[in-house]
């Protein structure tokens, strides 16, 4: 989710109800822990805030997403945000924690594109020394049965700008359909960049699930 949809200039009021009811009004009122072999996701929280502007607001984390907060007290406001946005029902955001620490390094998030969930977007940003350890793979295992297990996502969408390789393989090797080329459809630094826009369909993952159980 390279648009990230926090904007420091629009954070003046807390977010009114989805209108839509989701399949889950669990998560709503605070998110799950999710335990992988590497990693631990769980709600983000105030003190996260210092390690997460040093890890992600670095050239090579922030380069091919929104500007992030350029302040400690500026990712603080970004932390109360997403937990407005939460009981909101219409974004989820997880801290990304190591298995037996509790440091926040990255965070994953999903955001609503339609009223119920029924179609969402999600993103990452990881910071640039635990990148190639598999600590994505781990954690976007997580994400994703999030989604479409407890909200009820029927199509999950991400985006990449073209130029960003890293990004674009990492959404592919965990089975990401490319779908298209969004032409010109993200500014960063005064430059419009092409985006791919990958899907992930609940038809795909339950396919996938009897693939693996057949084999």
């Amino acid at each position: 989710m390279e648009k990230m949809p926090y904007r420091i200039e629009l954070d003046t009021v807390t977010m009114p109800p989805a209108v839509a009811p989701v399949v889950s009004s669990n998560w709503q009122q605070g998110l799950p822990t999710l335990a992988g072999e590497q990693v631990v996701l769980r709600e983000l929280r105030a003190s996260d805030a210092a390690s997460l502007f040093a890890l992600l607001t670095t050239e090579e984390v922030s380069r091919f997403i929104s500007p992030p907060p350029t302040t400690v007290e500026g990712f603080e406001r970004f932390i109360a945000w997403t937990l407005r946005q939460r009981l909101a029902g219409t974004y989820a955001c997880f801290a990304v924690t190591l298995r037996g620490f509790n440091t926040a390094i990255g965070i994953f998030q999903i955001r609503e594109l339609q009223p119920g969930f029924g179609t969402a977007e999600w993103g990452f940003a990881i910071g640039s020394p635990f990148w190639g350890t598999g600590v994505f793979e781990d954690g976007a295992g997580l994400v994703i049965d999030f989604a479409f297990d407890t909200i009820g996502v029927h199509r999950l969408e991400a985006r990449a700008a073209v130029p960003n390789g890293r990004g674009n393989g990492a959404l592919q090797k965990i089975g990401a359909v490319q779908e298209c080329v969004l032409r010109k459809s993200f500014q960063r630094n005064g430059q419009y960049l092409d985006q791919v826009l990958y899907a992930i369909l609940d038809s795909d993952r339950r396919e996938a699930t009897a693939a693996v159980r057949v084999h």
